[in-house]
């Protein structure tokens, strides 16, 4: 096997490593000419930018750092990071002797930090973002990035208490999963206040907001998953608590399923929604959430409600279809595949769903780099090498429990009691390109079980190992683990293991994690997760215009064969049918002890009925869990005021215009779209709730008298019933966007904007936009309005740009005047485009910014978002987390 150090790494690469998990220096001051730092160059409180630098110059406080591509800034000690590691090499000497520290003797210390060092170099083992970042680095860092806290009690005093763990947690780096289930439904009587209960999601509710707070703080954002199980009263609240505005943005959700409800789906059964009795005097002592422990005690269950299997089934395939949630676990097939479920049964699964947990549960994690195990000169993988790794990195991975602190006794006693851990793997695709193997073929199917099944045993083999020198996790029973549906399936291929194991123990509960490995994976340059490539190709805007580049991999191949295609096997992510997605994932599932993140992309038409055949398919093949991303399902809002027949007379009219432009109605999706106040479409009837609306902003307005009220009334030009206009289609910075632009007595009298993904800040603020020159336009009779707002809005730059000449759009707002000139060109022909531009000062673009100047755009791909880390629209579904393709921000890494 051929390997290549590299002592330094290159672009966001080294940004990646500089910013997220090099040691840092906090004290600033002590920054000199010829460090390499990391420097503020754009101080925005909510998308700051910095760019990896050099020290070139120091006066005081103030420096100059010239940037890796070139330019020189001028900056202060204050807006540097300052970095004690400037390479990987400096890192992996870090990790290699904390992880070896916790050995027994010296000798042993020193062998493992040769043996860790080993692995570590070249990327050959990646260590999970907390390990990396905290290792050694500070005692009040998380080493773990995978927390279960137990189910709320169900008292006000116990849901803040789980808040405050939950808080608690998160501000160390830590995601956090909690199921809902413990909490009584919605409208059952609360004894204690003589009242009912607002119900388990609006408590959901409150941790998903708290965590949208956390979010605005720290280098890490909170990250949260809520779930729910199939029995439970809210059920169906819980389903569809996304296609409601606001209610839930800060978690992602998933359905626990159990066997008896699939059956009673595949059976059209009726399925009963029930909660244990709260009025039993045992109850506050005894509930936790678990309605079989609780049926066990004999204690007596509440039927709330009795509804059919398939209808629910429905509810929740409908969900997953209009806006990719909510995943479904299913959780009592996983808890008869867990090695611990004979004493520690699965509750729920962290944020990315690939870690299913107990109450108190936590894991670290790492990946073998896959691609670093291609051998050329056989082309077959390095099975000899892999098989070291793997080993030497389950003793790694065992190590980081003794290194790590804990910061709550309960996780220490749990995890010490279980000693889970989760190794995985990334650079996947890329290996299997080496291979010439096209990913979810057949042919793949047979290799990923190899595979995988290699490496599990080697995991497997090495805990034992481990075991026999220092103890077996203390609730280890032989024959009981032995039990469980991953050893039987184990044991019946490697008979080996269960030898092992039953001749000296196990150290470890599980071993293998299949996890996003969003970050690190774009830091190590190779595809990430268990996942293919997004794209290949993709346009890096620059000075001198779009330049198509293409992924490493694909370069060399291109480079090698000049003005060829890509070969078959080089299969991206939407090339793949969503059943090759999934055929993937239970492949590999059969040797994963707990689960997979991974994400079924489905194209923009595939159908819900399609969907329904997926999430049964995964249950059948074995699947612990499944998520689907339908392309472009997120763009518009689920949701709508305007009725279908608004929409299909709107679609109408847009048919019947000759003029050649794309005019139609907002909601031109096959999904009703737009937020519930923007639908004023053509030939649409405004909601009636508008005419509130605007009497509680006039109503807030400070007015001194009756004159006044009565002088700003007549100002304002109130709305009729019916008006006719023209949505125009134009794509911007931040995807395409929908500007519908409604005439008031000839003239533009109110835009309604469509950019974006529900929910998501882009949406927000294209909708406050409108709602503002809205506003503008219809109040007063001063000035030439529709000519002062073109002239104010159009050549606002923003992060980037997008179009050249006259077609260039440098924003939103400047898109909104284009469109609003395009409107006044049909209705006065004879007016000339530059009638209304403004002045040359005011037309000259805003400059590009440094940070976002070599955004990258995948082409194809039109339903991302703003990046919270960078602020560009680079951010996208990747392995069933959020990925930002510019800067690697990764929600779950």
């Amino acid at each position: 096997m051929k390997t290549k150090q590299t002592s330094r790494l290159e672009g966001l690469s080294e940004k990646i490593f500089l910013d997220r998990y090099a040691m840092k220096n906090a004290d600033t001051s002590h920054t000199q000419v010829g460090d390499v730092v990391l420097v503020l160059t754009k101080d925005d409180p909510k998308f700051p930018t910095k760019e990896v630098g050099e020290v070139t110059h120091r006066d005081g406080t103030k420096v100059t750092v010239k940037l890796r591509r070139g330019d020189v800034v001028e900056s202060t000690i204050d807006q540097l990071t300052l970095t004690v590691e400037k390479t990987p090499e400096e890192m992996w000497d870090r990790l290699a002797g904390a992880m070896a520290s916790v050995e027994a003797t010296p000798a042993k210390k020193k062998e493992w930090t040769e043996k860790f060092r080993y692995i570590l170099d070249d990327w050959k083992l990646v260590p999970g973002g907390r390990i990396a970042a905290g290792a050694d680095a500070s005692d009040e860092l998380t080493l773990f990035n995978c927390y279960v806290i137990p189910s709320p009690h169900d008292s006000r005093g116990g849901i803040m208490q789980t808040l405050g763990e939950m808080t608690e947690i998160m501000s160390r780096g830590g995601g956090v999963g909690i199921n809902l289930s413990s909490l009584r439904p919605r409208r059952a009587y609360v004894k204690g206040v003589n009242g009912s209960s607002s119900g388990a999601v609006s408590w959901g509710g409150l941790f998903s907001y708290t965590t949208g707070l956390i979010e605005q703080g720290g280098s890490r954002r909170g990250a949260l998953m809520l779930m729910i199980n199939d029995w439970h009263p809210d059920l169906l609240d819980f389903i569809t608590v996304k296609q409601t505005m606001g209610q839930v943005t800060n978690a992602n959700l998933s359905v626990c399923v159990s066997n008896g409800f699939m059956k009673a789906v595949k059976e059209d059964l009726d399925w009963e929604l029930v909660f244990p009795d709260t009025s039993d005097p045992e109850y506050n002592e005894l509930w936790d959430g678990d309605l079989n422990k609780w049926k066990s005690l004999g204690k007596p269950v509440k039927h709330y409600r009795t509804v059919r299997a398939r209808e629910v089934w429905h509810t929740i395939i409908e969900s997953a279809w209009k806006s990719a949630e909510p995943g479904v676990v299913f959780i009592e097939y996983y808890n008869e595949m867990s090695n611990s479920w004979y004493f520690n049964p699965i509750i729920c699964t962290n944020p990315c769903g690939e870690q299913g947990l107990p109450a108190w549960g936590v894991c670290n994690l790492s990946a073998v780099n896959l691609s670093k195990f291609y051998d050329e000169e056989k082309h077959d993988v390095a099975w000899d090498e892999l098989g070291k790794v793997v080993r030497y990195s389950t003793r790694f991975l065992d190590n980081v429990i003794d290194k790590t602190p804990y910061h709550f006794s309960e996780n220490q006693k749990n995890q010490q009691n279980e000693r889970r851990v989760g190794l995985g793997s990334m650079g996947l695709a890329e290996l299997m390109i080496k291979l010439n193997i096209r990913y979810g073929s057949p042919e793949s199917l047979e290799f990923l079980d190899k595979l995988y099944g290699f490496m599990a045993k080697e995991a497997y083999l090495a805990s034992a190992d481990i075991a026999e020198e220092k103890g077996s996790f203390p609730k280890f029973e032989a024959d009981k683990f032995l039990q469980s549906g991953f050893m039987k399936n184990m044991v019946q291929e490697f008979p080996e293991v269960g030898a092992a194991i039953q001749k000296k123990g196990m150290r470890n509960v599980t071993v293998i994690t299949q996890a996003p490995t969003g970050s690190t994976g774009t830091m190590v340059g190779t595809s990430t997760g268990i996942e293919p490539y997004f794209a290949f190709e993709y346009y890096r805007q620059s000075r001198l215009g779009y330049d198509k580049q293409f992924v490493p991999i694909a370069q060399e191949w291109k480079d090698q064969n000049p003005g060829q295609d890509l070969p078959e096997y080089f299969v991206t992510s939407m090339d793949l049918s969503a059943e090759n997605h999934i055929r993937v994932q239970a492949a590999i599932q059969r040797w994963v002890d707990s689960s997979i993140s991974k994400t079924a992309n489905c194209p923009a038409d595939f159908t819900v009925e399609e969907t329904k055949e997926l999430y049964e398919l995964a249950f059948d093949l074995g699947c612990k869990g499944v998520t689907i991303y339908r392309d472009g399902s997120r763009d518009v809002q689920v949701l709508s005021t305007k009725n279908k027949e608004d929409g299909e007379s709107a679609d109408k009219a847009a048919e019947a215009d000759g003029s050649g432009k794309e005019k139609a109605s907002i909601a031109v999706s096959a999904e009703p779209a737009a937020s519930a106040d923007a639908v004023g479409t053509a030939g649409a009837q405004m909601p009636t709730n508008e005419s509130a609306q605007l009497s509680k902003l006039t109503d807030s307005l400070p007015l001194h008298n009756e004159q006044t009220r009565q002088v700003l009334d007549k100002q304002y030009k109130s709305r009729p019933q019916v008006l006719r206009g023209a949505t125009y289609k134009i794509n911007t910075p931040f995807g395409m966007a929908y500007i519908t632009i409604n005439d008031l007595n000839g003239t533009p009298g109110e835009i309604f904007l469509n950019v974006g993904k529900a929910g998501s800040d882009v949406f927000a603020m294209a909708e406050a936009l409108g709602r503002v020159c809205s506003l503008f336009l219809r109040y007063g009779d001063h000035g030439e309005k529709v000519q002062l707002l073109i002239k104010h809005l159009k050549g606002i730059g923003g992060s980037g740009a997008i179009g050249f000449g006259v077609n260039r759009v440098e924003s939103i707002a400047d898109a909104v005047a284009k469109a609003l000139e395009t409107h006044i060109q049909d209705a006065n022909p004879e007016l000339s485009a530059t009638a209304y531009a403004p002045a040359k000062e005011e037309a000259e673009p805003a400059p590009v910014t440094a940070a976002l100047e070599s955004a990258p755009v995948m082409p194809g791909v039109d339903s991302k978002d703003i990046c919270p880390s960078c602020g560009s629209v680079s951010l996208m579904n990747v392995e069933g987390c959020k990925t930002c393709a510019n800067c690697g921000y990764s929600k779950c890494s």
